[in-house]
């Protein structure tokens, strides 16, 4: 069975603990945090051992979930990789493009399995969608939180719009090749309010704002695409789908009207979906069972350390065209 630690018992680090603590064909052994209190309180919790050290810990498992600030990210991933652990690393994966390369290549010298946190890829909203094609030409996405000082070591970029960003690369097949982008600093040292307007080889535009000053939170994005049109609640975990369709097709009735589209000089047809989102889904539990389940069967994980280090990529840009304008 495999045998799991968790680095850095935070808020999302206990979550952590807890969600493997149940894992399928897995076994929570070891737990260490710098809080040797809450790091004891936590291992008699779920019945596993408090380490004093990272390399105690490194000793006694074969993969490690890190939960840890990211500035700490890439020193304690590379210690775990040369002992040659897997590794479930939180987002962003590192600080900085340059370690996320050098973390991506020691990995795969040392053929380490690294997945990085970018758990809003297996929201229900977005796992609903699996059964569509997409292929969006504009996307919109605005995600908006009220302020908590947890998250602010890094910009709003890196906080919160590299979840849109990881999940935009993923679905638009194409290279970046324009960015555009803008923000401010209110109640931190780094921009707490960012928009970036990414253009991609294929055509494709995605607008992006995400902000940590709001005052309602939001969590939304919109797909355009050819003959569809999708909304993605990420906050309610649903999503919506109008689709035109073939006016002839005998299979389908039409379930929604925009004014007289069935009387223009080419006739459309428009039906509107829920796709069925999957019963008790808990988002953050399922990516780590994937993880394990990835370690466990030797197959790369969803979102590997390359789409953490694109999106990552991505994400530094942004914040250098935002520094640059300050």
């Amino acid at each position: 069975m495999l045998s799991l630690g968790v680095i850095g018992l935070g808020h999302l680090g206990s979550l952590h603990a807890k969600m493997l603590s149940t894992a399928n064909n897995a076994k929570l052994t070891a737990l260490f945090d710098i809080d040797t209190t809450k790091c004891a309180a936590l291992a008699e919790r779920y019945s596993t051992r408090a380490c004093a050290s990272v390399g105690e810990l490194l000793k006694s498992v074969d993969a490690v979930s890190i939960a840890t600030p990211t500035s700490s990210h890439f020193e304690i991933a590379c210690q775990a990789i040369d002992a040659g652990k897997h590794i479930f690393l939180e987002k962003p994966i590192t600080e900085t493009l340059t370690q996320a390369r050098e973390l991506n290549s020691r990995a795969s010298e040392k053929n380490v399995l690294v997945q990085v946190g970018h758990i809003e890829r297996f929201n229900p909203a977005i796992v609903a969608l699996d059964t569509y094609e997409l292929a969006p030409m504009f996307v919109e996405s605005h995600r908006l939180a009220q302020f908590n000082p947890r998250g602010t070591d890094v910009a709003v970029v890196l906080d919160l719009m590299i979840h849109d960003i990881d999940i935009i690369l993923s679905l638009v097949n194409s290279e970046v090749e324009k960015i555009d982008a803008s923000g401010i600093a209110v109640v931190s040292e780094s921009a707490d309010i960012a928009n970036a307007r990414i253009k991609f080889q294929n055509g494709c535009i995605a607008n992006i704002t995400a902000s940590r000053i709001s005052q309602n939170r939001m969590r939304k994005m919109r797909l355009f695409q050819k003959n569809a049109y999708l909304s993605i609640d990420f906050l309610q975990g649903t999503s919506e789908a109008f689709r035109i369709v073939d006016p002839d097709a005998t299979d389908i009735t039409p379930t929604y009207m925009l004014g007289m589209i069935d009387q223009g000089s080419v006739r459309r047809n428009i039906i509107y979906e829920q796709p069925p989102v999957p019963q008790d889904h808990n988002p953050l539990q399922y990516e780590l069972q994937l993880f394990v389940d990835a370690v466990n069967t030797g197959t790369k994980p969803i979102v590997d350390g390359i789409a953490g280090q694109r999106a990552l990529e991505v994400a530094e840009r942004i914040v250098m065209l935002i520094s640059n304008r300050a």
